[in-house]
Formats: structure tokens, sequence, C-alpha cells
């Protein structure tokens, strides 16, 4: 296990600033999730911590020991990426076991760490199969397997989900937080799926332009985000956002509300509109309204709502339950 500690971190391509000054620490055992859109740099981010990217400045710390310009063997990590990048031509057992065989460690002493990881992963009966006969679920539990038996100080994962369906994202996601609370080593995963961040992260670390945006635990984000960009960018669905007259009202540059706290009346209410659209999604509901002088607000509402689409309805914001931003 380990603490990283990054400083005043900066990448540039040429003349393009990828990477604009991160100062952040992981702390030992935490799990910490990089997030944010395409383009933001949390996947070169995790590169630079790996050691396959170099910093054009700054300095990274892992367990204590400066490792700016270690090479990625002499940094206690072990990488897991979107790819799962098994060896066809192997069964499960060597797939796990190949960097230790690299190693030259001695066969038992291979042979036991594997059936350890496997274990683990719930792969011990897969253990003679060869990757092709393997649901993309278990290619990805064989990648982890393999950085598993190096028994890291870091894990880095780099949006190892996203080749996955929705199913097999839930359950990895659920496997990996189990991993974490049985293996209690730190882990820095990057993702662009905000429900991935808010489901298995102790701290997330949005990220915008090659900076950083917030930190935060999930709630802490979710309910207290510091700018309008973390505020649409967390949650499902997204924090109604105005501007405009509308803020101008409430007193502020931007004004925030979920769609779970806004309410809607068909007697009264704050803002009058046409029920534009309704998301059954069984137990919930998300209405899409386009109120006169507002434009569009999402809300949650119970799934068996008696609104209807076409329907005149007023909404209004839940007291305490709004965010105001100042210019």
């Amino acid at each position: 296990m380990a603490r990283v500690v990054l400083k005043n971190l900066r990448k540039s391509f040429g003349a393009v600033d990828v990477i604009k000054g991160i100062d952040l620490t992981i702390e030992d055992g935490e799990f910490c999730v990089f997030v944010g859109p395409s383009g933001c740099g949390k996947s070169t981010l995790l590169r630079i911590i790996s050691g396959l990217e170099l910093a054009t400045s700054g300095q990274i710390e892992i367990d204590g020991a400066d490792v700016s310009n270690a090479e990625p063997s002499q940094r206690g990590i072990a990488m897991v990426f979107q790819s799962y990048a098994l060896y066809p031509h192997l069964s499960v057992r060597d797939n796990i076991g190949f960097g230790l065989s690299l190693a030259k460690l001695p066969k038992a002493e291979i042979a036991q760490q594997v059936e350890a990881a496997a274990a683990t992963l719930q792969l011990t009966e897969l253990l003679d199969r060869k990757p092709k006969a393997l649901s993309g679920g278990q290619r990805q539990r064989v990648a982890i397997g393999r950085a598993i038996v190096r028994n890291p100080q870091v894990f880095l994962f780099d949006e190892p989900l996203s080749n996955l369906d929705a199913a097999l994202r839930s359950q990895m996601r659920l496997e990996l937080t189990d991993l974490h609370a049985d293996l209690k080593t730190t882990m820095i995963y990057v993702t662009h799926d905000q429900v991935e961040a808010m489901t298995m992260a102790d701290k997330i670390v949005v990220l915008r332009g090659g900076q950083i945006e917030q930190v935060g635990t999930p709630m802490q984000l979710y309910n207290t985000p510091a700018t309008p960009f973390v505020a649409g960018f967390i949650g499902s669905p997204k924090m109604n956002l105005f501007q405009g007259e509308v803020a101008k009202s409430m007193g502020c540059a931007t004004y925030g509300i979920r769609p779970e706290h806004v309410w809607l009346d068909k007697a009264k209410g704050l803002w009058h509109g046409k029920v534009r659209h309704i998301e059954r999604l069984g137990a919930d509901a998300i209405v899409h309204l386009e109120a006169e002088g507002v434009g569009p607000i999402l809300a949650r509402t119970a799934g068996d709502s008696e609104i209807c689409e076409g329907d005149m309805v007023w909404a209004s914001p839940l007291a305490g339950k709004d965010v105001k931003f100042q210019a």
C-alpha cells in the first residue's frame, strides 16, 4: 500500500498543454477515481503516474519516494488497461502468471500466487481455459489477476469496463469494490462515466481541460458542487442549471436544482409549463418540462405519477436543496 502525491505536475505535447499544474494527494489505501469528459487529461495523468509518459515538470511521490523519472517497473505499480491484452494461446493460469515467469520465480511460488489471485477473483475453475472461452467480464478479471500477482503498492485502472455491456459493467463495479475492500491497496481509476465514479470511489477527482475542477467524496461533489461544470457533470439525470433572468431572480450568476428536488403540481408553483416527454423507468419517472420564460426543466417523480405528456403543470424547487453559483 502507498500514498501517492502529485506536486505541480505538468505535461505538454509541443505547444499544447495537456496537464496544467496538478497538485493532489491520494491517501494510502484509497480508491480514487479520475473522471471527466474526453480530452480532459485523465488518461494522460494516469500514464504519467505509471511512468508510461514522463511529465514535462513536477514531481510524483509513491510511498514517500520520488519516482518522477523512474521506470514503470521501479514504481511499485500495476496497470489494467481498457483492452484485456491477454495471450490467446496461453491458458488463464499462464496468462495470470506470465509476468512472474518472466521474472524467473520458482514454479511452486508462481503456482501459489496464481492460485491465490484466481481464488480472489473467482477464476479457479477457469484456470485451464483459453481466453476465447471466456466472457468479457472473465477476461477482464484475468487481466486484473495478472496485476494482482505482482503485489503492487498501487493499482492503476484505465477505463477497464468500457468494453463491457451494461449488465457486466454493473457486476464488475461491485467486484472491483469488493476487491479493493479485500486487498486494501491504493487504487487509481480513470473513467468518463460519472456513475462508475459515484458508485466506486472513496475520492473523486473531477478534471477539466487538464486541471482539477474539484476533489471530494461522491456525496460532497453531488450535494455541494464547487462549479456549474461539476454540478452538470455529476449526477444522472444532470442538474438543472439556469442563467439569465432565472438566476438573477435567485440572486446568483448560475442557479442549480437537481431533478429530484423539483416538485411538480397541477395547481400551483413557481414555474409553469408543458410536459414534453416522460421517461418511465419503473420506480421513477423523468419528466421533461418546457417552462414559460425559463426553458427546459427536468424533474424526477414517482413512476406511477398521473402526470401525462401534454399536461400543463407547475414546477417548484424544494427549499434548501438548490445551489447558487456566483460569477
